[in-house]
């Protein structure tokens, strides 16, 4: 007995029998998985997410909802002594000031694991935020390391004794006088506020190494 077959449709259409099909089909799945294990460089923690898609680094662990008891733990490994970039994006919805971990609310309190792969001594780290990629974050964008906050006691690092905060014209946060040997792991603890939350920004890491 013969199957009906849909009004104006035709096996004769078919380009492949089902097994050719099959076979055809199979090897391209095994091509497109692989690109897909690459594109897993996302990791949420809190209201927001954490990419190291911009290349020259890994992220290799997220926790922490961005509070001072519970900030946000970022664990790094760079593989050379250049400039790399952290793309952040809220992961939930944005309400400033809102409650941490159930809004994007712009106060984040951030700690920075970095494991030194680069086969350099760094003797300076270098933080920059940035609204717009590549371009500097402004005073006026709200965007910043807690520029309000003349005094601030959030900022410190394991490895740097003294930082310097600028505003003008970029919104950077320099760690100095210190060390971070070859395949040791620095830790960096600050305050990003952004009294005007957008849905992503970035922070630009620059390890420094030794000039002479």
């Amino acid at each position: 007995m013969r199957t009906p077959e849909p009004s104006g449709f035709s096996s004769k259409c078919l380009l492949f029998t089902p097994g050719v099909l099959c076979r055809a089909v199979l090897p391209l799945l095994f091509l497109i998985v692989p690109a897909q294990a690459d594109t897993q460089k996302v990791w949420v923690a809190g209201a927001y997410s954490f990419s190291d898609e911009l290349g020259g680094f890994r992220i290799t662990g997220a926790s922490g909802i961005g509070t001072k008891d519970d900030p946000l733990v970022i664990t790094e490994e760079l593989n050379s002594a250049t400039p790399v970039t952290l793309t952040i994006r809220a992961a939930r919805p944005i309400e400033a000031f809102g409650k941490a971990g159930d809004v994007a609310n712009g106060i984040m309190y951030m700690r920075i694991d970095v494991l030194n792969n680069s086969a350099l001594p760094w003797v300076e780290f270098q933080f920059e935020l940035q609204e717009i990629l590549d371009q500097p974050s402004v005073f006026g964008d709200g965007l910043s390391f807690d520029q309000r906050n003349k005094t601030p006691d959030n900022i410190w690092s394991s490895n740097f004794a003294d930082f310097d905060r600028a505003f003008e014209p970029y919104d950077r946060l320099l760690f100095r006088n210190g060390k971070v040997d070859p395949l040791k792991t620095a830790t960096f603890d600050f305050l990003i506020t952004d009294y005007t939350p957008r849905w992503t920004f970035y922070l630009v890491q620059d390890p420094r190494i030794p000039t002479g």
